[in-house]
């Protein structure tokens, strides 16, 4: 299992608050987790931060006797402590945390690409959890700066990670936010995003009583960014499902025509500037190039009045944007004579 989250926005203390939960068998996330033997690699932190965050998070509550942690590791030997410690009996499937993976990610062998060296790493973790039945490896790992349409793409590295990982988990948070987005896909488990929040910068918990309702704020906060307060409320009140009947609305302008339109778009001969600009739809000749073809034709081309906004096109007011009248020409009024 990969968690993957930009640095600094509280990886770290969500694992933890899993820990300390699962060696408990406390809650994490408003959910419900069996108590098994937890072995945390913290590997960026110290003695005294780490009991600092414990003593925060369990507020007064002893540290469980499950609880088991390290704090440092040998160049290369992360498998080996690992496989160690699961080696030890063990009355329950036990959790193993590795915070951070880019404090033991190992070079590259002689002739490996960077992909080849991610799924290799990546393989080999996961088979310690194949090996170990109902054991959970959860890995801290950083994303990329720049931006991906496809939240997968944001794990730092190549696909070879996440593509090894069974499992993907994408934390975000904008800084200086009390609200996050987790991101979950895998090969058991169903995909879906949920809503959190955070108290006090390091509490992390469910936004909403359930995961459920939880995923509905998400899917409220994915659809209402960047929109006024009046548009999220309207989105926040839209069915989560399509009705199951009704009329279906045309996609064609049939309906329309521009006698129907005539009275909300005024011509030029309603202002009696050309009685050219009222020829039908129909008798009007469509150009790609009204210039050349004016050029060619030798007519004076009269051009129709576009529509204001683009949608007024596609709901059949206009049949183009540029249609010419080559069938007459347009006599402009003399001008008065000079006294």
């Amino acid at each position: 299992m990969l968690l993957v989250g930009p640095p600094k926005i509280g990886k770290s203390w969500l694992v933890l608050t899993v820990a300390l939960a699962a060696a408990a068998g406390g809650k994490a996330l408003s959910i419900t987790i069996p108590k098994r033997p937890v072995l945390y690699l913290a590997l960026e932190d110290g003695d005294r931060r780490l009991q600092d965050r414990c003593r925060k998070l369990l507020r007064g509550d002893p540290i469980p006797r499950e609880f088991e942690y390290l704090l440092r590791l040998e160049q290369g030997r992360v498998i080996d402590t690992i496989t160690a410690w699961l080696d030890r009996e063990h009355d329950l499937p036990p959790l193993v945390i590795l915070d951070t993976l880019g404090k033991v990610m190992p070079p590259a062998l002689l002739g490996e690409s960077s992909y080849q060296r991610d799924y290799r790493i990546g393989t080999t973790l996961k088979r310690i959890a194949d090996d170990h039945a109902g054991m959970c490896l959860l890995t801290n790992h950083h994303d990329r700066k720049a931006a991906a349409e496809d939240w997968v793409d944001t794990v730092s590295g190549t696909h070879g990670l996440a593509g090894a990982a069974d499992t993907v988990i994408v934390l975000t948070r904008a800084r200086h936010e009390t609200s996050g987005l987790l991101r979950v896909t895998g090969r058991d488990v169903p995909e879906g995003e949920y809503a959190l929040t955070v108290a006090d910068g390091f509490a992390w918990d469910l936004d909403g009583a359930d995961l459920e309702e939880a995923a509905a704020r998400a899917r409220e906060a994915r659809l209402s960014g960047g929109v006024s307060d009046r548009s999220a409320e309207i989105i926040a009140s839209w069915p989560t499902t399509r009705p199951a009947s009704g009329p279906a609305r045309s996609r064609t302008s049939s309906a329309r025509t521009p006698a129907a339109t005539s009275s909300a778009w005024p011509t030029p001969a309603a202002s009696g500037a050309c009685p050219a600009a009222s020829t039908p739809v129909s008798q009007v000749s469509h150009r790609p190039n009204p210039r050349s073809a004016r050029a060619s034709n030798g007519t004076t081309g009269h051009r129709r009045p576009k529509p204001r906004r683009s949608s007024d096109q596609a709901m059949g007011h206009w049949d183009t944007w540029d249609t010419w009248d080559t069938t007459s020409r347009c006599q402009l009024p003399a001008a008065p004579p000079v006294p």
